[in-house]
C-alpha cells in the first residue's frame, strides 16, 4: 500500500519493487548527478534563448480605453506630436524679486537653449510677484522615457554651465517628470538584487546556523531569479506587457526561500531518524512536495487574476509574476534536492543531524501553541483585537499621490514644479488637452472658458489627417490635487455637452483621474477573485468547508489590518499621507495569496498530526514542528519585501513597508495565535463535512456520520 501525496488516499501496489518513486530517483547517488546535469543544460539553453529580451519600456498608468488614453493617440496624429515643451523655472537663491539684469540674463540663456530645443523658446516670462521667470523650451521626447531622459539630461546640463550667478535654475514639465522617473532607476534593479541577495544570505545564515548550507539555496534561487528576469521579458515583449521587473525579483527569491526553507527544514526532521541521507531527503521531498505545490498554485492563480485588470502595469504584472513564480517552484523542486543529495549530511555542519540525536526543536513553539489551544477564546480574542487595532490605521488614509509625491527622494521636476506653483499657476507646468472637431473648435474654447478654475484655453494644431483640433487648458490648481481632478470631470461635462463636437478631454491630469478609476475598478474585480482563488486551493486541500471558510476570513482579516498599520506607518514615520493608487490592491493580492502559503504550510501539516493525534493534540504538534521554518520564511519574505525601500517610487516603498509588516504579522499572530486557536475552540468541526480517518497513519476523509472527537 503506498499513500498519495496530494489526496492522502490510499492506493495498492502490486509489487512495490516494480516502482520506485520519483523522488528515490532525483535523490540517488546517480539521479542526483544526471539531475543536475540536465538542470545545468537547461539553464545554458534558456539563458541563452532569453538571454537578449527587453520587456517593452512602456508605462501606461491610465486604462487603454480611458478618454486620456484616447487623446494620447489622437495627438499622435498631429504634427510634431514627438515635440513637447519643458519648463525652465528659474528664481533667485536668495528668495527675493528678479532683477532687470537677472531678466537679461535668462534671454541670454535662449540661444543655449536653442541647440537642444525641437523649436525655438519662448520667454522669460515674469511671474505677477516678480519673484520668478519661466522659459517654455519644446523638445523632442524618445519613444520611451529612458529616451526622453537623455533630452533632459544634456539640456540640463547645458543650463548648468550657462547658469547666471545668483539665480536657481530647474528644468520641470511632463516631459522632465517622465525622464526624472526613468533616471531614478538608474542603477536600482542592480541595487534592489544586491541588497536582497545580501538580506537572504544573512538570514540563512541566522536560519541554517551552517556557514556552507545557505549557499545552496541561495545559489538556486538566485539562478531561477536571473532565468525568471529573461523569459518574463521575452513574455512581455511577445504580448506586449507593462510591468515592474523589480517586483517580479522581489517575489522569486522571496517565495523561493520560502519553499527551500521548508524543504530543507523537513529534510533535517527526517535526518533525525534516518540513517541514509538520501532516503531522507527523499520523503522530505514527498511530505513537502503537496504544500510548496499549493502555495505556488494558490498564488499563481491569485496573479493571474490580475490578467482581467484595466490598468496595464497592473495587467502585464500578473501574467509575468506568476511566469516568474512557476520557475522558481520548478527550481527548488527539482534542482535543490538533487544538489543536497550531492553535498549530503555534512552540509549542515557544525550542527550536523543525525539518527538519535538530542534536540530542542519545536518545544518553545510547543508550549505556546499548547497554551493558546488550552485557552482558545481568550487567545482568539487578543489576536483579533490586535487585527482590528491595525486596521483602524485606515481611518484618514486616501488614495492617489501627487506629482511630488511619488519620489522618496525629491527631483528637479518636482522641485521646479512647487516654485511654479508658488509664482505661477501651478497648471502651466501640466496642460490639460481638448482634442475636438476642427467645426466646433471656437465652441470647445468658449465652453472651456466657462469652467471654474480655468486660466485660459486656445487652439494649438490641426491633425495632419482628418479634421481635428487641439485645444490647449492651462488651469489654476496644482496637478492631482482634488480641486484639479474635480475640474477634469467638470471640463468633460462642459465640452461633451457641445454637439457634433466630439470632444475628448486628455493630458496629465485627466490620465491621473483615469488611473483613479481604473485603479477602483480592479480592486473591486479582483480582490474577490483572489479570494475565490484562495477558497478553492484550501476546498481541494483541506476537503472542508469550515475550515477554508474560517482561514480565508482570517487571512482577509489579517490583509486589511496590515494595510491600514502600513499606511498609519507611513504617515507617522514618512509624512506620506496617502497610499498609491496600485498599493491597496496590490498589496492585498501578495497579502491574502502569501499570507495563504502560510496557512498551507501549517494546516497541511495540521492535517497529517491529527490522524494519529486529533485535531487539536495535531495542531500543538504542528506548530511545533513547523513554528521555526514558518517563523524564518516569514522573516525572510518581509525582509525581502522590506528591500522594495530602496528603490526611489514611493509606490514601491509603501508596497514592500505593507507587505513587510503584513508577512510578520501573519506569522507571529495569525499562524501562532488566532488559527490554533479556531482549531482549538472546534476541534474535529474544523473538518466538517469530512472526518478524520486513521489509515495507515495517513488521512483521508468520508462524508461525516455520528461520531464524536476523543481530542
Amino acid at each position: 500500500m503506498i499513500s498519495n501525496a496530494i489526496t492522502g488516499e490510499v492506493v495498492p501496489v502490486a509489487d512495490s519493487r516494480v516502482h520506485t518513486p520519483f523522488s528515490d530517483r532525483l535523490t540517488s547517488r546517480r539521479g542526483a548527478w544526471v539531475a543536475l546535469g540536465v538542470v545545468l543544460v537547461g539553464f545554458v539553453i534558456l539563458f541563452g534563448l532569453f538571454g537578449g529580451a527587453e520587456a517593452p519600456s512602456r508605462n501606461a498608468q491610465a486604462p487603454a480605453a480611458s478618454e486620456s488614453e484616447r487623446v494620447a493617440e489622437l495627438l499622435k496624429g498631429f504634427p510634431n506630436a514627438d515635440r513637447q515643451s519643458v519648463l525652465v523655472v528659474a528664481s533667485r537663491e536668495d528668495a527675493g524679486e528678479l532683477s532687470e539684469g537677472d531678466v537679461d540674463a535668462l534671454k541670454k540663456l535662449l540661444p543655449v537653449l536653442g541647440e537642444h530645443a525641437d523649436a525655438e523658446s519662448s520667454g522669460p516670462l515674469v511671474s505677477d510677484d516678480g519673484a520668478a521667470a519661466v522659459i517654455i523650451t519644446p523638445i523632442k521626447v524618445g519613444d520611451s522615457n529612458s529616451e526622453t531622459a537623455e533630452v533632459i539630461k544634456d539640456l540640463r546640463a547645458e543650463i548648468a554651465s550657462h547658469a547666471p550667478a545668483g539665480l536657481a535654475l530647474q528644468v520641470t514639465g511632463g516631459p522632465a517628470f517622465g525622464a526624472d522617473v526613468a533616471s531614478a532607476f538608474d542603477g536600482a534593479d542592480f541595487t534592489l538584487l544586491a541588497v536582497t541577495i545580501l538580506i537572504v544570505a544573512v538570514l540563512l545564515i541566522v536560519t541554517y546556523r551552517s556557514p556552507v548550507l545557505w549557499l545552496v539555496p541561495l545559489i538556486v534561487v538566485a539562478l531561477a531569479d536571473g532565468l525568471a528576469g529573461r523569459v518574463t521579458a521575452a513574455v512581455g515583449s511577445t504580448l506586449d506587457l507593462q510591468f515592474d521587473a523589480g517586483i517580479i525579483s522581489v517575489l522569486v527569491f522571496g517565495a523561493g526561500t520560502n519553499y527551500a526553507l521548508l524543504l530543507i527544514s523537513r529534510y533535517r526532521e527526517e535526518l533525525l531518524v534516518n540513517d541514509d541521507h538520501r532516503k531522507a531527503l527523499s520523503v522530505a521531498w514527498r511530505k513537502t512536495m503537496p504544500a510548496i505545490v499549493a502555495s505556488n498554485v494558490t498564488v499563481v492563480l491569485a496573479l493571474l487574476t490580475l490578467a482581467l485588470a484595466v490598468i496595464p502595469g497592473t495587467h502585464g504584472l500578473g501574467v509575468s509574476s506568476a511566469v516568474g513564480l512557476l520557475i522558481a517552484l520548478v527550481a527548488v523542486l527539482f534542482t535543490l534536492p538533487p544538489f543536497l543529495a550531492v553535498c549530503g549530511r555534512k552540509v549542515f555542519w557544525p550542527f550536523i543531524p543525525r539518527p538519535g540525536a538530542a534536540t530542542q526543536q519545536g518545544k518553545a513553539w510547543w508550549a505556546v501553541a499548547s497554551r493558546v489551544v488550552n485557552r482558545p477564546a481568550l487567545s482568539l480574542t487578543a489576536g483579533l483585537a490586535l487585527l482590528a487595532v491595525m486596521a483602524a490605521g485606515l481611518f484618514g488614509t486616501s488614495v492617489g499621490l501627487d506629482q511630488i509625491e511619488k519620489f522618496r527622494v525629491q527631483s528637479e521636476s518636482a522641485a521646479g514644479l512647487e516654485v511654479l506653483s508658488d509664482h505661477f499657476p501651478p497648471g502651466e507646468a501640466q496642460p490639460i488637452f481638448i482634442v475636438a472637431d476642427s467645426t466646433a473648435a471656437d465652441e470647445m474654447v468658449a465652453a472651456a472658458e466657462d469652467v471654474d478654475g480655468v486660466v485660459r484655453a486656445r487652439p494649438v494644431g490641426e491633425a495632419a489627417v482628418g479634421k481635428l483640433t487641439k485645444i490647449m487648458v492651462t488651469g489654476e490648481y496644482a496637478p492631482g490635487t482634488e480641486q484639479s481632478l474635480t475640474q477634469i470631470e467638470e471640463l468633460r461635462d462642459a465640452v461633451h455637452a457641445v454637439p457634433e463636437a466630439d470632444a475628448l478631454v486628455g493630458g496629465a491630469v485627466a490620465t491621473d483621474l483615469d488611473a483613479r478609476i481604473g485603479n477602483q475598478q480592479d480592486l473591486l474585480l479582483v480582490a474577490p477573485l483572489v479570494l475565490a482563488v484562495s477558497f478553492i486551493v484550501l476546498l481541494l486541500l483541506l476537503r472542508s468547508v469550515v475550515a477554508p471558510v474560517l482561514l480565508l476570513l482570517v487571512n482577509m482579516t489579517s490583509a486589511v489590518a496590515a494595510i491600514g498599520a502600513g499606511a498609519w506607518l507611513s504617515r507617522m514615520l514618512f509624512d506620506q499621507h496617502a497610499l498609491d493608487l496600485q498599493v491597496p490592491l496590490l498589496a492585498f493580492l501578495f497579502l491574502v495569496a502569501l499570507g495563504i502559503d502560510y496557512t498551507i504550510f501549517l494546516v497541511h501539516r495540521a492535517r497529517a498530526e491529527a490522524a494519529t493525534l486529533g485535531t487539536r493534540a495535531g495542531m500543538v504538534q504542528a506548530i511545533a514542528r513547523t513554528g521555526n521554518v514558518i517563523t524564518s520564511a516569514g522573516i525572510v519574505l518581509a525582509a525581502v519585501f522590506a528591500a522594495l525601500g530602496v528603490l526611489p517610487l514611493v509606490t514601491l516603498g509603501q508596497l514592500g513597508l505593507i507587505v513587510g509588516v503584513g508577512v510578520l504579522v501573519d506569522t507571529l499572530v495569525v499562524r501562532t495565535i488566532i488559527v490554533p486557536a479556531i482549531f482549538g475552540l472546534l476541534g474535529v468541526w474544523v473538518w466538517w463535512p469530512g472526518k478524520l480517518q486513521r489509515t495507515s497513519g495517513e488521512l483521508t476523509y468520508e462524508p461525516r456520520k455520528r461520531t464524536a472527537d476523543a481530542h
